[in-house]
């Protein structure tokens, strides 16, 4: 196994600080451990606990969501070797990861 990369996107930037898009973009090691950049005018980069610790802090209630970059390349769970990598990874981890913001109802 080997680290892997995300990015952070938010959709609503609830605090006027960081924008929406991708506002930082990070790796989470084999220990569990991430290394998070922030994007911007004033960029910075942190060390996390885990993933769990950087979303309850920036996930905003979910206005933030990971993307996963290498999904190709996560290791598959038994029996789902037909889905595709990124529905793999939430089925091994019971992570939800990038949702697209919701319609706006008529």
């Amino acid at each position: 196994m080997k680290p892997q990369t995300f990015e952070l996107v938010r959709y609503t930037d609830i605090s006027g600080v960081s924008g929406t898009g991708v506002v930082a973009e990070g790796c989470v090691f084999t220990d569990g451990s991430v290394a998070l950049r922030w994007h911007g005018a004033n960029p910075s980069t942190a060390v996390w606990p885990d993933l769990d610790s950087i979303l309850a802090v920036h996930g905003h209630c979910g206005a933030t969501v990971v993307r996963w970059l290498d999904v190709s390349e996560m290791e598959p769970v038994p029996g789902t070797d037909l889905l595709p990598g990124e529905l793999t990874h939430i089925l091994a981890t019971g992570r939800r990861t990038h949702h697209p913001p919701a319609a706006a109802s008529a």
